[in-house]
């Protein structure tokens, strides 16, 4: 299957989804965004974030940018203090190790600039399509689509898409998602995955967008 109900299309989703989300909490990069549409913050708290649950990712992202808010305050943390800074995060001691080599990349690459190219951006250490595209998307405001597990699961789960893993939901997006809806996809489908969608047992008995959801792989829920 390849599509939403009957009488729905992405437009309807995308619309209940807008309505629905405002008394929610969005996510944690989202918010560091909005703070101070910063590159840089966009790609230190989103290398923090991989594996790591909001709350923590938002104390630890405070905690190090509070102190090291450039490349080049970060490549001259010592990485016992990066790991002390960002504790405890999910494999905080790689995320370190790899947060400091990045900052040293930008230095020595870019200028001590963050690229606003995906491509570039994807040669550097420890950074994949997800963070890559939330920078592009986040920290620059140009066009790109974030998928992570939740955009990929609720994707998938409305029949929106028919996908295995996240890069090819991604490039299942790009080629018939409104080009409107790119950015800011990934903050509905997250905040919704976090909250309603989520991965076992599902709250779909008080989810608005049922009307349009075919329910891919859902076999128990509340």
């Amino acid at each position: 299957m390849n599509g939403l109900r009957d009488n729905c299309d992405i437009h309807r989703v995308v619309d209940i989804l807008r309505r629905s989300v405002e008394s929610l909490a969005v996510p944690i990069v989202t918010e560091i965004s909005r703070k101070r549409r910063d590159p840089f913050d966009v790609l230190v708290s989103t290398v923090l974030s991989l594996r790591t649950k909001d709350d923590v990712t938002r104390v630890a992202s405070r905690r190090l940018l509070a102190v090291a808010s450039t490349p080049e305050a970060l490549a001259d943390l010592p990485e016992e203090e990066i790991e002390k800074l960002i504790f405890p995060v999910g494999f905080y001691r790689t995320k370190a190790r790899n947060l400091r080599q990045l900052a040293r990349d930008l230095l020595q690459k870019y200028g001590g600039k963050v690229p606003d190219d995906l491509d570039e951006l994807l040669t550097i250490k420890g950074v994949g399509r997800k963070t890559a595209n939330l920078v592009i998307t986040l920290g620059f405001g140009q066009q790109g689509i974030c998928v992570d597990t939740h955009v990929h699961r609720v994707s998938n789960r409305l029949g929106y898409v028919s996908t295995k893993t996240p890069e090819q939901t991604e490039m299942a997006l790009r080629a018939k998602l409104p080009a409107e809806y790119w950015i800011e996809y990934n903050d509905l489908l997250v905040t919704w995955g976090q909250n309603i969608c989520r991965p076992i047992s599902p709250f779909c008995s008080k989810c608005p967008v049922l009307v349009c959801c075919n329910q891919i792989g859902v076999t128990q829920h509340r």
